[in-house]
C-alpha cells in the first residue's frame, strides 16, 4: 500500500496549434463630391455668353424694325410683344444649354440611388442658372437698368412735370422776363397781346399834281389829319420795356386760378395803348389769351399725366414678363441637367 499518496504521472499533453487571422486594412474610399462646381461654372459661363449674344442680336433686330417716320415699321404694341417672345426665347436657349452642360459634365457617383442622382442633376442645373443669372445682369447692368429704369425714370419725371408744369413754365418766363430776353415760354402769349389788328388799305394818292396853294381835304368823317408831334412829346415806354412787364404780370397770374382784376384791367389799359384798339377790345383780348393760355397749359398737364401713367404700366409689364421669363430660364436649366445627367451616366 502506497502511504505517500504517490500516484503515477500523466502523460504529458500535445501542445495546440492556434491560427492567428488578421484581417486586411481598411481603406476608406474616396467619396464622390455631391456638387461638381467646374460642371456648374462651365455651363453658368456657356449660358451667360450665349444670353449676352442674343441679346444683342435681338436689339439689333428690334432697331431694325421700327422707324421715327409715320406709317413705316411696327407698331407699339407689336414691338412689345416681339420683345416678349425674344426674351423668352433667349432665357430657354440659354438656360437650357447651361443645365445640359451642368449635368453632362459633372462627375460620375456611384453607389447612389437614382433619386438621389435625379435631386442632384437638378440642382445642378439650378445653380447654373443662378450663377448664369448673375453673370448676365453683370454684364449688362447698363442694358437692364436702361430698361427697366428708364419707365420708372419718365413716370417720375413726368409725374413731377404734370405737377410743376404751371410753375415750371412761371419760374422760366420770370427768368426769360428779368434778363430782358425775347424769348420765353411765356413770350407767345405776350405776343398775341400786343399783335396788330389787320387794318384798312390807305387811300390810292391823287394821280394830278397837287396845288400848293390848296389845303388838305378833309378827311370822310370832316376832321382834320393830326398835327405833327413835337419832339419829345411821345413818352410812351418802351416797347421791351412795356413786354417786360406783361411778362411777369403773366407770370405771376400762372401761380393762381386767374389774374387778378386790376391786373387784367391794366393788361387792357397797356395793350390799348400799344395797339391802338378801345379798351373794350383789349379788355376781350386779354382775356381770350389768358383763357387760351390756360387751356393750353391744363392740355400740357393732361398729356404729362398720360405720359407718366403709360410708362408705369410699360415698367410694370417688363418687370413682370422679366420674372416670369426667369422662372422659366430656371425650370429649363433644371430639365436640361437631369438629361444631361442621364446621358453621362450611359
Amino acid at each position: 500500500m502506497n502511504t505517500r499518496g504517490d500516484y503515477a504521472h500523466p502523460e504529458p499533453v500535445a501542445a495546440a496549434t492556434v491560427a492567428v487571422v488578421t484581417p486586411p486594412p481598411v481603406v476608406d474610399l474616396p467619396r464622390d463630391s455631391a456638387v461638381s462646381w467646374g460642371a456648374i461654372l462651365a455651363g453658368a459661363i456657356a449660358a451667360a455668353a450665349l444670353s449676352l449674344i442674343l441679346v444683342i442680336l435681338g436689339v439689333g433686330l428690334g432697331l431694325s424694325s421700327v422707324s421715327p417716320w409715320s406709317f413705316e415699321g411696327v407698331t407699339a404694341e407689336t414691338f412689345g410683344w416681339s420683345s416678349i417672345a425674344w426674351l423668352t426665347f433667349t432665357a430657354i436657349a440659354a438656360s437650357g444649354l447651361g443645365g445640359y452642360l451642368a449635368g453632362r459634365l459633372r462627375t460620375k457617383w456611384s453607389n447612389i440611388h437614382g433619386d438621389e442622382t435625379y435631386f442632384r442633376d437638378t440642382a445642378h442645373g439650378f445653380v447654373s442658372w443662378a450663377v448664369a443669372t448673375l453673370l448676365t445682369a453683370a454684364l449688362l447692368t447698363s442694358a437692364i437698368g436702361g430698361i427697366l429704369g428708364a419707365g420708372a425714370k419718365v413716370a417720375g419725371a413726368t409725374a413731377g412735370a404734370a405737377a410743376s408744369t404751371a410753375g415750371g413754365i412761371a419760374a422760366a418766363g420770370a427768368g426769360s422776363a428779368a434778363m430782358g430776353s425775347d424769348q420765353g415760354d411765356v413770350q407767345y402769349w405776350v405776343d398775341s397781346l400786343f399783335r396788330a389788328t389787320p387794318a384798312a388799305a390807305p387811300p390810292a394818292p391823287p394821280t394830278g399834281p397837287a396845288d400848293p396853294a390848296t389845303p388838305p381835304a378833309p378827311s370822310a368823317t370832316g376832321a382834320l389829319p393830326p398835327p405833327r408831334p413835337m419832339p419829345g412829346a411821345d413818352r410812351r415806354p418802351d416797347s421791351r420795356e412795356v413786354r417786360t412787364e406783361v411778362n411777369r404780370i403773366i407770370v405771376n397770374s400762372l401761380k393762381s386760378d386767374t389774374m387778378e382784376p386790376a391786373d387784367t384791367q391794366y393788361l387792357a389799359q397797356l395793350v390799348a395803348a400799344q395797339t391802338g384798339m378801345t379798351q373794350a377790345e383789349a379788355q376781350a383780348r386779354v382775356t381770350d389769351v389768358q383763357t387760351r393760355l390756360r387751356a393750353a397749359l391744363d392740355n400740357a398737364k393732361e398729356q404729362a399725366k398720360q405720359a407718366a401713367d403709360d410708362a408705369r404700366k410699360a415698367t410694370a409689364y417688363a418687370a413682370l414678363w422679366l420674372f416670369i421669363t426667369l422662372l422659366i430660364g430656371a425650370f429649363i436649366a433644371s430639365l436640361s441637367a437631369t438629361w444631361g445627367g442621364r446621358r453621362r451616366d450611359l
